[in-house]
């Protein structure tokens, strides 16, 4: 017995010394220091997009060269000019300021209805179904097909455009923000009704949390649908009273035949959805959903 184990100890390869390697934090800096850097270039979002910017405008500005008549396609380089010259002036950014004051007053209107009723479709089975009905009457229906009905209801003002703006809000968050309530998992629910919430408490601290990616969802659309709305609108209310904000401003210089600041009121508008789109709704984004682990 003795032999053997002997044997077999002597059988057995030697220990290696136990030590401890301390390696560095795994951060992110330090993964894309390891990369070349082209692909920590390409990795940049916002470089990614300026790319693809300079590749349209380049392509416009070939474009515009080739058909040479600046009446029906002006260059980017006129464009950029007569752009740089209404931000100068400071038409552009009252035209600006007069649409964006307006869609302001519109959207959050939209918001408390849509938040109402949505509220009262979770919390009784009447405004379920009043939920169900008005937006499948409503929500196929055009905005700016109910603007001639808002001109003669509120008038030559900002009480007409309002009102398109409204329904154009109104409708696709209310339904956003339903179904995000209708996914709410069961768990969350019974969790707030056995501490006691009911009613707009129990909305605001289960509901709403739980489908808030589905609201910001909503609130997105919204937006979209109601800042083009306003600028068709503008353009039947611009030319009706002699003011407006952007809508009025392309449609004022395209009758005088500017087409390069028909192109540069179309780029304050695009502008402007850019910014709202990066600075307002990712920063929701990032202090909310993202934050909370609730998006990708």
């Amino acid at each position: 017995m003795t032999t053997i184990a002997t044997t077999t100890t002597q059988s057995l390869p030697p220990l290696r010394p136990e030590y401890e390697r301390e390696l560095e934090p795994f951060t992110a800096t330090a993964v894309a220091r390891a990369l070349p850097l082209r692909q920590r270039l390409w990795q940049n979002s916002g470089l990614r997009r300026a790319v693809i910017l300079l590749v349209l405008a380049a392509l416009w500005e070939t474009v515009a060269r080739l058909q040479n008549n600046d009446l029906l396609l002006p260059s980017f380089l006129a464009t950029a000019q007569a752009f740089v010259e209404g931000l100068t002036t400071g038409e552009l950014l009252n035209k600006a300021a007069i649409s964006l004051t307006i869609l302001l007053q519109g959207y959050a209107a939209g918001i408390a209805l849509a938040f109402v009723l949505t509220t009262l479709a979770v919390s009784t089975t009447i405004g379920r179904d009043l939920l169900d009905t008005l937006t499948a009457m409503f929500n196929p229906l055009p905005a700016i097909a109910l603007l001639p009905l808002a001109l003669l209801w509120f008038g030559l003002g900002s009480g007409s455009l309002i009102f398109v703006l409204i329904h154009s809000v109104l409708w696709p968050l209310a339904l956003n923000t339903y179904a995000g309530f209708r996914g709410v998992p069961e768990t969350l629910r019974m969790t707030g009704r056995n501490y006691g919430l009911r009613g707009l408490r129990y909305v605001l601290l289960i509901l709403v949390p739980a489908a808030l990616p589905a609201i910001v969802s909503g609130l997105k659309i919204g937006w979209a649908f109601a800042w083009r709305t306003l600028i068709a609108a503008e353009l039947v209310f611009g030319a009706s009273s002699g003011k407006g904000g952007l809508g009025w401003y392309i449609f004022q210089n395209r009758n005088e035949l500017y087409t390069d600041r028909v192109f540069a009121g179309l780029a304050m508008v695009i502008l402007i959805g850019l910014l709202v789109e990066g600075l307002v709704f990712r920063t929701l984004e990032a202090a909310t959903v993202r934050r909370w682990g609730m998006q990708r």
